[in-house]
């Protein structure tokens, strides 16, 4: 991440900060919390690799600490997270301010000053409403995690007509690729360094969102729009098969619905991006059934069924296109929350298929251990993005501890 934002940009907000601390009298005095994760994680790709230099056992190491503070009564907060792994391949290996924001609530108002991570959705296979932050591509393969976003974020929130979130994104944050060692790659390694963008002002082109939601009954809606440096990259080629990429500006509006009704959750996600280089619409919907408390002690299962579609076609990087999602989410509800899900994706034009199963279960108050798999199946050759992982099936076994 550029070192010049994040000079600055914690500057600002522990000026902020120790400004606001210091005004405070003896009487409001502040509270302190900071907590350690440490996790050992193990990945095996149990095909051999479809490139040269692919590696197929990946042990790693990762540090998130997480410290924040509140004083004003709690009215007033700092919140810091970091990240750091250290793996095989050396662009997994890499560190980040997933969070640094001062946050100062009032009323019906509340004002976020730093990086800081932002979710939007409903949908479970596909979240294509979520655009503020940058995805950590090398840290997951379905996109969970993302990087921190540098914003100014002014929430207004009012009874009968909803809350208003207004954001200014000074800075664009590069998606990063899998080295020569990774997996989940493509062909030619992709430097992110060497991605360009389509702004003058580059990764300091001035971005801005909105979001406005609410609740009607059984009725969640939310409406979005983003104008500014995309968060995936647009591919193209040249005449002699070279991948280039590139960051187009981009307007986006989103819409994201759930409906609420006894133990049925309908869900729908739509997007319009509008680009020079590329119009496109998209949407994600389904629903869930949840089974609740089944054997008298706890247990839920929920069914999870969506359909996703993507204008893009080959070139969605998501590739997404036309597939259907099933589902099940299995929750224990005991004292170790233990949790499973299970789901895959088709191609309704194709033989492609992915399976995943993700568990987790916490042992004693402070370890926490996940199991998740990502299978690929009968890859048509002409999926543009799932072609390249074709051999890229992969167990992931983790473990971590809680300080």
């Amino acid at each position: 991440m550029n070192k010049k934002i994040i000079f600055n940009g914690i500057i600002l907000i522990l000026f902020l900060s120790f400004n606001s601390l210091n005004a405070q009298d003896e009487e409001k005095k502040s509270n302190q919390d900071f907590e350690l994760e440490i996790e050992a994680e193990y990945r095996y790709f149990y095909d051999d690799a479809a490139f040269n230099n692919q590696k197929q056992h990946f042990p790693s190491i990762a540090f998130t600490p997480e410290y924040s503070i509140n004083w004003n009564k709690g009215y007033e907060t700092l919140n810091v997270t970091g990240f750091f792994r250290l793996d095989v391949d050396d662009e997994r290996t890499h560190w980040d301010i997933r969070e640094l924001y001062y946050q100062k609530a009032k009323n019906k108002w509340e004002l976020n000053i730093g990086l800081k991570k932002v979710y939007w959705g409903v949908a479970e296979s596909n979240h294509l409403v979520d655009i503020i932050n940058q995805t950590d591509a090398v840290e997951s393969f379905d996109g969970e995690d993302k990087l921190g976003q540098p914003m100014v974020q002014f929430t207004y929130t009012t009874n009968k007509i909803g809350s208003f979130d207004f954001f200014y994104l000074p800075y664009h944050r590069k998606r990063t690729f899998s080295g020569e060692k990774g997996r989940l790659r493509f062909p030619l390694v992709i430097d992110k360094d060497d991605l360009t963008y389509e702004s003058a002002a580059e990764e300091w082109r001035q971005d801005v969102a909105f979001r406005w939601k609410h609740y009607f009954g059984a009725f969640d809606v939310g409406l979005t729009h983003f104008y500014g440096n995309g968060r995936e990259p647009l591919f193209t080629f040249d005449q002699l098969g070279n991948i280039n990429a590139f960051y187009p500006v981009i307007n986006q509006t989103g819409l994201d619905l759930q409906i609420t009704h006894n133990a049925f959750l309908w869900k729908l996600e739509s997007i319009y991006r509008s680009a020079k280089a590329q119009d496109f619409f998209a949407m994600v919907a389904g629903l869930e059934f949840t089974f609740s408390n089944i054997d008298g002690n706890g247990l839920d299962i929920g069914l999870l069924g969506e359909y996703l579609y993507d204008e893009r076609d080959e070139l969605a990087l998501n590739a997404l296109q036309n597939d259907v999602f099933f589902g099940s989410r299995i929750a224990f509800n005991d004292t170790q929350d233990t949790s499973i899900l299970i789901g895959g994706i088709s191609d309704l034009e194709s033989s492609s298929k992915i399976f995943s199963i993700e568990a987790t279960r916490r042992f004693g108050s402070s370890w926490t251990a996940e199991v998740e798999a990502r299978i690929f199946s009968n890859i048509d050759v002409n999926e543009f993005i799932l072609s390249n992982f074709r051999e890229d099936s992969f167990l992931r076994f983790s473990i971590s501890k809680y300080f």
